[in-house]
């Protein structure tokens, strides 16, 4: 159900800074009669966007992994991770989904999807990137937790992406790369922590941060630090960082915070052994204030492990929709219809990964017969708000942008539900939430038109 990571995280490997009701913006041609073929239109809706999907008579080999009936795109995950065996698998099996969806219609324009489906194994995204580039038209929705080690191998031979996450800064930050739901290093979607200090005020006088000796975790604490002091909140410093390769007893790091009289605490951390076992102290030593938290912990994995309620006092901020709000969201419920159907594993990753596809072939509609790279990446700039048909807070894709909005859920016994904004399916998109992050934590350099400058040729 939720085994999740969030944005550009991979659950229990990397813990970073990470996750709508508008449709997509309207684009030139999205009817493909700009582009010399006729299209049927769909009658299909994903939530609220009319799928992109369709007969048609698109003719020409227009370009790699293109032909008169055929478009060839590669996806993919981590799945034979062997430490974390299925580690993202519900981003490949949501793409998979989406091509027999999306060709059951008929395919884009009448050209029929094919998919080269890869799995990166954690260790293996050099040699999955080099074969992409020999067959692929496009990546679509595919998700790599070492993205990092083969961009320089992806800018090289040109292929576009538009991936389900992005996780290395110059993966994230590289050119001809989109994502439905971006994470620029530059920049930064505080809703989520502005609707917590709406709800928890406290979190002014007594907030704190569960730190760990990963780096990823203390660059994602750093980035949070600078975020929190444009709010004028400050980590009150209780000295608490766990140990990345573990640590004997959680109980004296709980005293420690005890001691020092937080009143909320922050964690970049993803939900493993040693994130419950803290919490599992706190609860012990009598600490018991809000735990806020990014969405790597809506998962089942959390919700199953609070069976004696000491995780009910989690709240997570989220840009996407929760499983819980099918009901009251269409695109959510179709989202879960379509991986039933496939009998796919389900999770906030396959929801990303559906919502860059949905935008992929959105774009490549609007190309028509003239399917290139550069008329598909053209159209995809143009875009400037997209929810998935709903499945998130509107994010600006074509400029590299992230949400402006969040939602927050809590955990009580094993059932999340939202409890911010009261009403449900709603999101907050506070003034200003939006900020820029300092250019000593961005990894990378960028140039003006802040795209990463590592592998592009001089």
């Amino acid at each position: 159900m939720k085994a999740s990571k969030f944005g550009r995280l991979t659950a229990g490997v990397l813990s970073l800074m990470l996750l709508g009701t508008a449709c997509a913006g309207q684009r030139s041609g999205t009817d493909g009669s700009d582009n010399g073929s006729e299209t049927k239109a769909s009658d299909t809706m994903f939530g609220t966007l009319a799928s992109p999907c369709g007969a048609g008579d698109a003719k020409g080999a227009t370009a790699q992994g293109v032909t008169d009936g055929e478009i060839v795109i590669g996806y993919g995950d981590d799945r034979g991770f062997a430490q974390a065996p299925g580690l993202n698998k519900e981003m490949g099996d949501a793409v998979k989904a989406m091509i027999d969806w999306c060709n059951e219609q008929g395919g884009i324009n009448g050209r029929k999807l094919k998919g080269n489906q890869y799995d990166a194994a954690y260790m293996q995204s050099v040699s999955v990137m080099q074969k992409a580039c020999k067959q692929d038209f496009m990546l679509v929705g595919q998700g790599f937790a070492m993205d990092e080690a083969a961009e320089q191998y992806r800018v090289a031979c040109g292929l576009p992406t538009v991936a389900g996450f992005t996780v290395g800064p110059n993966a994230t930050m590289g050119p001809n790369k989109f994502e439905a739901v971006p994470y620029p290093v530059d920049y930064y979607n505080a809703a989520n922590l502005m609707l917590a200090q709406e709800k928890f005020p406290e979190m002014k006088k007594g907030l704190d941060a569960i730190n760990s000796t990963s780096p990823a975790v203390t660059t994602g604490t750093k980035k949070i630090e600078s975020v929190l002091k444009g709010m004028n909140i400050d980590f009150k410093k209780c000295g608490v960082q766990l140990n990345v390769k573990g640590d004997a007893s959680f109980v004296p790091f709980a005293e420690k915070f005890k001691k020092c009289d937080v009143t909320s605490l922050w964690t970049s951390k993803t939900p493993d052994a040693a994130a419950m076992g803290m919490l599992e102290a706190l609860d012990r030593v009598g600490v018991k204030v809000p735990f806020l938290g990014e969405s790597t912990w809506y998962s089942d994995y959390v919700a199953k492990w609070n069976t004696s309620g000491q995780g009910d006092n989690i709240h997570l901020g989220m840009i996407f929709q929760p499983f819980e709000n099918a009901e009251k969201v269409p695109a959510v419920k179709k989202y879960l219809e379509i991986a039933k159907d496939a009998n796919s594993k389900t999770g906030m990753m396959g929801m990303q990964s559906t919502s860059s596809f949905l935008l992929w072939a959105t774009a490549a509609k609007a190309c028509g017969s003239d399917l290139t790279r550069e008329c598909v990446t053209t159209e995809l700039s143009k875009v400037h708000e997209w929810t998935g048909g709903g499945l998130h807070a509107a994010t600006d894709p074509g400029a590299n942008m992230p949400a402006k909005c969040a939602l927050m859920i809590k955990l009580t016994g094993s059932k999340f539900e939202q409890v911010a904004p009261a009403e449900l399916g709603e999101f907050s998109c506070p003034d200003n939430a939006v900020v820029e992050i300092d250019e000593a934590l961005w990894g990378t350099k960028l140039n003006k038109d802040r795209i990463a400058t590592t592998f592009l040729k001089s």
